[in-house]
């Protein structure tokens, strides 16, 4: 990592943790990044200047409808990647976490590069802890949305699986 980009983080990090921020980001970054998102054809994410982003492509876990979200991720180290849903620090969980229990098998794109994986809950207490160490040492003070929040944040592994796991079912739908 630069030392720019670490300085940056280690100013921004603070600020993303105010009141103003967790009442303001919720309500101006998503957006934001799907304007850029369009204007960039996928392959860029206004967050992504900061820190690893990618889009999340989920099935909705009620309506069953395709849903699409922009996520900070933390790599693991073994190819997958560490997604935490903190929702700022609300009280409640994000409805991409409720997403991911009901249909594990997702996609994500990685500038502008889309793959299926497969998303497991990580529960254990020591891989919690090894998964929270790993996502703060990317972002420092990231676990405080946690701890504002008064719940246990869902932190999920996602797992890239083969390409050849055959066409996007989300995809003929739209045609």
């Amino acid at each position: 990592m630069s030392i720019v980009v670490h300085r940056v983080r280690s100013v921004l990090a603070p600020l993303t943790r105010t009141r103003a921020f967790r009442a303001a980001g919720p309500v101006l970054l998503p957006p934001a990044e799907r304007a850029l998102a369009w204007l960039s054809r996928g392959r860029f994410q206004l967050s992504a200047v900061l820190v690893p982003s990618l889009v999340l492509h989920s099935t909705g876990a009620r309506s069953g409808e395709p849903r699409d979200t922009y996520l900070m991720y933390t790599p693991d180290g073994q190819g997958r990647a560490i997604v935490a849903g903190t929702s700022f620090g609300r009280q409640r969980h994000p409805a991409w976490t409720y997403n991911l229990l009901a249909h594990p098998d997702a996609s994500i794109s990685v500038r502008g590069r889309r793959m299926p994986v497969r998303a497991t809950p990580i529960k254990a207490d020591d891989e919690r802890e090894a998964a929270w160490a790993r996502i703060e040492a990317q972002w420092p003070g990231y676990r405080s949305y946690e701890r504002e929040s008064g719940r246990v944040v869902r932190l999920f592994l996602l797992q890239p699986l083969a390409d050849d796991a055959g066409p996007d079912p989300r995809a003929a739908r739209k045609q």
